[in-house]
């Protein structure tokens, strides 16, 4: 059953959205914000348990208050991306707290060139899982902070948050 929460933070009102879990949790499946692009939404048939996400919450709150540097929640990965964009999140995961890639650099670590970068932008655009999957450590090849779904401000204040802001 897929269940949900929302969950205040500095950003915004974030929406998790996971499955049930034998263990009384839920596997995380999103976390969106609001006026994202492409923002998941509540649906019919949905189940608001805030309970199931209370190991997702504590986490987000002690990340955003400085203590949590590395998530470590189930994910559900049922229909998450297709086999080139879980390659490109995979990356995503990889990045350091406190650290920031390029484009560019992602596309060489997965093996496209050219053309290829703007399908790895695409990619990580459709990182369901904002804030936990780093794609905010991503810049532009010149240290601009463009292409993150919740705005470029979000992704000033999670990076500056970490320590990384580019000047």
């Amino acid at each position: 059953m897929t269940v949900y929460a929302r969950v205040d933070g500095p950003l915004g009102t974030m929406l998790l959205v996971g499955e049930e879990t034998a263990d009384g949790a839920a596997a995380l499946a999103s976390l969106s914000l609001p006026e994202q692009r492409g923002a998941v939404a509540v649906r019919d048939g949905w189940r608001h348990a805030p309970e199931r996400f209370a190991r997702v919450a504590a986490q987000l709150e002690g990340y955003f208050a400085g203590r949590v540097k590395d998530f470590d929640l189930p994910f559900a990965a049922a229909g998450a991306g297709t086999p080139f964009q879980r390659r490109v999140w995979q990356v995503l995961d990889s990045i350091p707290y406190g650290e920031t890639t390029t484009y560019g650099e992602i596309a060489a670590r997965v093996g496209v060139s050219g053309a290829g970068v703007r399908a790895v932008g695409t990619a990580i655009g459709r990182n369901p899982l904002l804030v936990v999957r780093p794609c905010h450590r991503v810049i532009g090849a010149d240290g601009s902070l463009r292409g993150y779904a919740a705005g470029p401000e979000r992704k000033g204040l999670l990076l500056g948050l970490e320590g990384a802001l580019v000047r």
